[in-house]
């Protein structure tokens, strides 16, 4: 007798193989993997969210290969002063929009905190915290990753329409989009510095992963609460300072980095695919409705102000 988990398995490894291609760009990768979802869903779900940590992880500490320490510390500096005004200001306008539309508090928080800092590891780090239960950190998720998938292809038309240059699009996706995935995603099509400088000032935003976390915990008093620091964007920092003292490697690195990017187009594949109609089902209007007007504020926020400094 056939296995009727064959088809979507083979369906599922000849997808992720073409997403390694360079017929692939990012927003069809995820668009190859939403579709995939929808139509006959993913065949490794259980292992879908470990694979797509690991493998952004290990993908942002390849891009570091590709870019020179001096211009991490001037991308990092000058974007510190957006993502605090930036953080500070979603965090007090997403709470203000969940208690207005009455989202429950931690589906609000995670909402809040998934658009303020970086998606849905800000979502993963804060889960626990709250105690959240599995429906809640659907709907986060949900809410997030449509809004997430949104951007990966709307920002770069919108930016090209506004005349923005790469460095203020560089900001301005770091600083509106959620997840890093798509930050890139959507910078690597814009331009090798709009790409530098998003990854950098998005790397630089998710280190507030930390003090966020601390904050819930306070919140809801938590002292049992585990708080893991992102490693992974402290191996990206090493990784530009090995480029910059150690060019006689450079081959290498250029290696290194496009392996990064494919891992980047794959592991957009992999975040479309694990999106499924039973989340998308749970998600409901409440949520939505407070996801998009956050995501509004802080989009048109940010370029408002970019425009004017950057």
């Amino acid at each position: 007798m056939r296995d009727p988990a064959l088809a979507p398995r083979a369906l599922f490894f000849f997808l992720a193989v073409l997403c390694l291609t360079p017929y692939a760009s990012p927003p069809l990768a995820l668009g190859l993997g939403l579709a995939m979802a929808l139509a006959v869903g993913h065949p490794y779900k259980t292992h879908n969210g470990k694979a797509v940590k690991y493998l952004l992880q290990a993908s942002v500490v390849g891009l570091g290969f590709g870019m020179n320490f001096g211009e991490v510390v001037n991308a990092g500096r000058t974007g510190a002063g957006f993502t605090a005004v930036s953080i500070a200001a979603t965090l007090a306008a997403g709470l203000l929009a969940g208690r207005l539309l009455s989202v429950k508090r931690n589906t609000s928080y995670m909402i809040t905190s998934g658009t303020a800092i970086c998606g849905g590891s800000a979502i993963a780090a804060i889960a626990p915290i709250l105690n959240a239960d599995d429906e809640e950190i659907s709907v986060a998720l949900g809410t997030v990753f449509i809004l997430n998938a949104a951007a990966l292809f709307l920002f770069p038309p919108i930016g090209r329409a506004l005349s923005l240059s790469e460095r203020q699009f560089g900001f301005w996706s770091a600083i509106a989009i959620h997840d890093t995935s798509s930050v890139v995603g959507a910078a690597s099509r814009y331009g090798a510095e709009a790409l530098k400088i998003a990854t950098t000032v998005k790397l630089t935003r998710a280190l507030w992963i930390v003090p966020l976390s601390l904050a819930a915990a306070l919140a809801v008093r938590n002292k049992k609460a585990k708080i893991a620091p992102p490693y992974f964007i402290f191996a990206f920092v090493l990784a530009s300072v090995m480029v910059t003292v150690l060019p006689a490697f450079g081959g290498l690195y250029s290696i290194i980095n496009g392996f990064a990017r494919k891992g980047l187009t794959l592991t957009l594949f992999l975040i479309g695919a694990g999106l499924s109609r039973e989340t998308i089902k749970k998600v409901g209007l409440r949520p939505v409705l407070q996801g998009v007007a956050l995501w509004a504020f802080i989009s048109a926020g940010s370029l408002l102000l970019l425009k004017n400094l950057v």
